[in-house]
């Protein structure tokens, strides 16, 4: 037999803004991802459940080093709670557990949305990646273990309902913080109106700076990746900057760049300097060269960025 030839890798920096379709893990998403762009390192900033839709923002290369600057950003789910039944995964893939006749009305819904507006505690559901000593609580639920995990505080910054279609279906919109579930959300809403439910379709439609405007179809993608040689070149791969686009922009010197470059601090001089605090983008010449973090003047470099110029 022929040898196998190796795949090419390549140096490709930047955020693909996958439309990811039902039934595909994000796991698997990005490595089609990656295969596709022929890319050495690759990530996602937070989990797409696989009954879910929707965007799920993945980072090439040097973009892997703004993950968590776009995980902590705010999440915006449209989502369909079927009433009238309780599921162990708290959506439409698991097994019922418990049912109910009663149905609720769309003022009871209305009603209730502010209870659940704000900061809230919630509990994860059971078949979540949440960790419990050590092991994931999917993986204890699958096991038959019965799994009792805390409470935590989440964030909703916004929930609305859109539509009651019909009696047993309501469909609704949440933007929320970073660790908020929605299928726990559905769950504790049906507890609440005193007739169960579940998620029954979820689509996520922004993740911190990236909307639905931004995103590209697996198709689209193996459309323009097919036969390409010049693929970080072709539209579906937005700059690594793009990840950071809610921190403030600081502009240095090409001097101060190389000290930042090479992990030393740098003083934000004369009258004309920003007064800024916290996390800023640093750039230089139009490159984005580090992320930093500025106190008294102070830039400090906490990562630094390897990439191409012009």
């Amino acid at each position: 037999m022929p040898p196998k030839h190796k795949r090419v890798k390549r140096d490709v920096h930047g955020w693909v803004v996958l439309d990811k379709p039902v039934g595909m893990s994000s796991t698997h998403a990005v490595s089609v991802v990656k295969r596709l762009f022929q890319a050495k390192r690759a990530g996602h900033a937070g989990t797409l459940d696989p009954l879910a839709s929707g965007l799920l923002p993945i980072a090439l290369g040097e973009a892997t080093k703004t993950v968590a600057f776009v995980m902590e950003g705010r999440k915006v789910y449209r989502f369909t709670v079927r009433w009238g039944e309780e599921r162990d995964t708290d959506d439409a893939e698991g097994r019922i557990t418990e049912s109910s006749d009663e149905r609720p009305t769309a003022a009871a819904i209305g009603t209730l949305l502010a209870r659940f507006t704000g900061q809230i505690t919630q509990v994860p559901p059971r078949f979540s990646a949440v960790k419990i000593a050590g092991e994931r609580a999917y993986d204890l639920a699958r096991d038959g273990e019965v799994v009792d995990i805390a409470p935590r505080p989440v964030e909703i910054h916004r929930l609305e309902l859109i539509e009651t279609p019909d009696p047993d279906h309501a469909v609704l919109v949440a933007e929320c913080g970073k660790g908020t579930y929605v299928r726990a959300l559905a769950r504790d809403l049906g507890r609440a109106l005193k007739c169960l439910g579940h998620v029954a379709a979820l689509r996520r439609t922004a993740v911190g700076p990236f909307g639905e405007d931004v995103a590209s179809s697996l198709d689209a993608l193996q459309r323009i990746c097919s036969g390409r040689d010049d693929v970080p070149e072709r539209t579906g791969l937005l700059p690594v900057e793009a990840g950071v686009a809610a921190l403030p922009a600081l502009r240095v010197s090409t001097g101060d760049a190389g000290r930042l470059a090479r992990g030393q601090a740098v003083l934000l001089r004369g009258r004309d300097a920003p007064v800024i605090g916290g996390w800023v983008a640093v750039f230089s010449q139009g490159a984005l060269i580090a992320l930093a973090e500025v106190e008294k003047g102070e830039v400090r470099p906490r990562r630094i960025f390897n990439l191409p110029r012009g």
